[in-house]
């Protein structure tokens, strides 16, 4: 387990802080015990519209702009998908000649990158209701031919613009305005316009969200490990503090599962060093379910069930009644201590991995063992938050709401 202390220095040594904080992050932690239906759930709950491959908030207007211009310029649908491409190669380029280091797209693959930044934003601005086309990216480059005709019969106002209802735009008519030069010149910098425009989108579509209350804090925050670690939490409304409360209560309690998953694969591979790290971090997260012990018999777990099902109604039972078996085995904190020796722990554990991956659950299959390499899924559940803190922040600091520090 590692920590980085924070210390208070000058804004340039800050940024450089987050950045090698967003370095430590950029790996997501891996799906193995089959918990991403709940994670994702409290996911979109806290983060509508972000994902864990996001990277800065530019992005969201850096993908209407594009192909803004691509509509501008009569860009046919056999043309689109690779016009399109081209422009966010260039966009790489440009991003990376404006000085950016972190959280460009494609930085290492350029011209062979293969998920491009319109893909990884695509739902972001839906969900957002920047982009105003329903369905897939390879189904709006198809609709542009049309797009065009349809735009060329509408019946226009005084104006010249379209008759409201007659013709639906693709993109949001509030954007704001392309910057000089995009996209052969570029930087993640918000422009106080263009950061109050990704604030009122976010206010309209998804206002009781975490990500609303962040992006409308009067000024920025030390980055911190866990969105309930943040220092404005309790003025959150009930609701939302519930929400975050459940989502905490089960990125602490799962984490001993994923630990104790870790440690039978430590054994089976016979690394003494290995079992002896995951044996002491079982120790840790025991003793940390003891400091939480209060909020943990408070729980209300049938509440917990009721918001995950609504937020995302594909968990499936056989999740639940994993997550249910092991929180019984773990519940109350006191029991925490013996998880690493119980036999129905591990056996549940084991025959998680068994139902989830068949033939290549690592515990039965050597050769997938070997492909371990040390932690398989063995970080805490954060729910998307070092994405979405960055992407807050950029916010903030586009308002002029960023850290001033000595």
């Amino acid at each position: 387990m590692s920590y980085l202390a924070w210390l208070d220095h000058s804004e340039q040594q800050r940024r450089k802080m987050l950045d090698i904080i967003d370095l430590f992050r950029e790996q997501e932690t891996r799906d193995e015990l089959g918990l991403g239906g709940i994670r994702d759930a409290f996911g979109d709950l806290l983060f509508p519209g972000t994902s864990t491959v996001q990277t800065r908030a530019r992005y969201f207007l850096f993908v209407p702009w594009m192909y803004s211009g691509l509509e501008a310029g009569r860009v046919s649908s056999a043309d689109a998908a690779a016009k399109a491409r081209r422009e966010e190669v260039v966009l790489i380029e440009g991003l990376i000649a404006g000085g950016e280091k972190v959280g460009v797209i494609g930085s290492e693959a350029r011209q062979s990158l293969k998920r491009l930044p319109s893909s990884v934003y695509w739902q972001g601005l839906g969900s957002w209701e920047i982009r105003k086309f329903h369905g897939q990216q390879d189904q709006y480059h198809r609709s542009l031919d049309r797009y065009y005709r349809a735009a060329a019969a509408a019946t226009r106002n005084d104006d010249g613009e379209p008759v409201d209802g007659i013709l639906r735009r693709n993109w949001d008519h509030g954007l704001p305005a392309v910057p000089a030069g995009f996209p052969k010149s570029a930087t993640f910098a918000l422009q106080e316009a263009e950061a109050r425009y990704l604030v009122g989108r976010i206010d309209a579509r998804h206002p009781d969200s975490l990500l609303a209350f962040l992006t409308g804090q009067r000024c920025a925050w030390e980055p911190c490990a866990f969105p309930w670690e943040h220092p404005a939490t309790g003025e959150l409304n009930p609701e939302l503090r519930g929400h975050l409360e459940h989502a905490r209560l089960f990125s602490l309690s799962l984490h001993g599962a994923a630990l104790l998953y870790n440690l039978l694969l430590a054994e089976k591979a016979a690394h003494g060093e290995w079992t002896e790290a995951y044996r002491e971090g079982l120790g840790e997260w025991a003793a940390e379910m003891e400091e939480a012990e209060g909020a943990l018999r408070r729980w209300d777990r049938d509440r917990f069930w009721q918001v995950v099902r609504r937020a995302n109604p594909a968990v499936t039972s056989r999740t639940q009644s994993f997550v249910s078996d092991w929180l019984d085995m773990a519940l109350p904190p006191a029991r925490a201590q013996d998880m690493r020796e119980s036999l129905k722990a591990r056996a549940l554990v084991r025959t998680r991995e068994q139902v989830l991956k068949g033939e290549q659950a690592r515990l039965q299959n050597q050769r997938a063992l070997e492909r371990w390499n040390g932690a398989a899924g063995s970080g805490r559940i954060t729910y998307r938050w070092w994405r979405a803190e960055r992407i807050a922040l950029d916010i903030l600091e586009g308002l002029g709401r960023g850290r001033k520090d000595a």
